[in-house]
């Protein structure tokens, strides 16, 4: 006779949410090689870079749709049924995001001005490093419920989340530095490229934030 209770945890959606924040972060990372790509006026290699954030964006979805259709209701899930739901949110928002910022800055053929490449490159990574931060502590997850949330294993999760926090500061930080030196720039520059490029700059911060509440949601995991 088969273990019904075997049976019910075997659908744990911890496996699949970790993959879907993995896909997340491989759409994100992409941005770099894409500004890159930009910045040296190749578009053709832009574009390239742009179709698999696309594609990773669908899949990142796919997962996404997956997950909420095949979520048990049953009062085995190991934490709240509509806090998992919300870090997926959470997470895709990372993706979304990131088809955003390619996607205005494609639809555009929006420049950089060199001035600001150092600069924003940076920006980008940081912001990058912040969804590679929380990809790592919700790699903790199912550790976490082995443990039932306790022990080193939450210390250890909690100074991930403060890392991921501190990250994040750091793209606020060098969002400031871009901004104004986009300010000094921008009487030089066609106001309406100024428009979107302020916009482009608030995206890249947005996706370190969108980040950053990957590990919020986590956090409050902890606290239940």
């Amino acid at each position: 006779m088969p273990n019904i209770l075997s049976s019910v945890f075997a659908r744990s959606p911890i496996g699949p949410i970790q993959k879907h924040i993995r896909t997340a972060h491989r759409c994100a990372e992409q941005l770099e090689p894409f500004f890159e790509a930009t910045f040296s006026d190749d578009w053709e290699k832009a574009l390239t870079i742009h179709e698999k954030i696309i594609e990773l964006e669908n899949k990142a979805d796919k997962i996404k749709k997956s997950i909420r259709l095949s979520l048990p209701k049953s009062l085995f899930l190991p934490v709240p049924r509509t806090d998992l739901l919300e870090i997926i949110t959470v997470q895709d928002k990372v993706a979304n995001r990131t088809k955003d910022i390619a996607g205005i800055v494609i639809g555009r053929r929006m420049q950089v001005p060199d001035e600001l490449h150092a600069t924003f490159l940076e920006y980008v990574r940081r912001s990058i490093a912040t969804s590679a931060q929380a990809l790592k502590a919700m790699s903790e997850l199912d550790e976490l419920l082995e443990t039932g949330f306790k022990g080193r294993e939450v210390d250890f999760v909690e100074r991930l989340i403060e890392e991921l926090d501190r990250i994040e500061s750091d793209t606020d930080a060098l969002q400031i530095q871009v901004r104004r030196t986009l300010f000094r720039l921008e009487q030089a520059l066609p106001p309406v490229d100024v428009v979107f490029l302020y916009k482009t700059i608030d995206w890249v911060g947005d996706l370190a934030d969108r980040a950053s509440r990957v590990g919020s949601h986590l956090q409050l995991l902890l606290a239940r």
